[in-house]
């Protein structure tokens, strides 16, 4: 490859990775302020009185986590302690409501914003039909968390004993 093709190709990335990357800055930028302005800390007081429900509810926690960062990674990273110390406090397996989030979250990075945004200007789809792609998989998103919730109050309620 030439270095004008190079720097021809690489300049056409750019152009069209540019609004995906601004978008993954920005809700990067929003779980951090959600973690210094006590955010999180209020929301794992909140689901604390789910009380017997927050198994499902830790699920769709992690769910939650990764359509707002984009990443189960930085999800575990926001949401992973207010598990812990939820579960504690409700006298819950600590490492399956932990579990229950990072699986929760892989149920919700296909809506993540940050995954739509890149899907779209991978594919060069139209601004236009990112709301199509999102609503198309939405539901199946919120379907495959919920199942997920259901099997996560399995684990922490009939079969304990399989819970690491």
């Amino acid at each position: 490859m030439t270095p004008a093709r190079f720097g021809s190709l690489f300049a056409s990335t750019v152009k069209q990775m540019i609004k995906p990357e601004l978008t993954i800055a920005t809700v990067v930028g929003l779980a951090f302020l959600m973690n210094y302005c006590g955010a999180t800390a209020t929301l794992g007081l909140a689901l604390t009185t789910t009380g017997v429900l927050f198994p499902f509810f830790s699920a769709i926690l992690g769910w939650l986590g990764v359509f707002l960062t984009g990443s189960d990674t930085s999800a575990n990273a926001l949401f992973g302690n207010l598990q812990v110390v939820t579960a504690t406090s409700l006298h819950l397996n600590p490492v399956l409501m932990a579990a229950s989030n990072s699986s929760g979250g892989v149920m919700g990075k296909m809506i993540s914003l940050s995954s739509v945004a890149v899907a779209a200007a991978a594919t060069g789809m139209k601004a236009s039909d990112e709301a199509k792609l999102f609503r198309f998989t939405l539901g199946h998103s919120i379907f495959l968390a919920s199942v997920l919730g259901v099997i996560v109050v399995i684990y922490a309620y009939v079969l304990p004993q399989f819970a690491p």
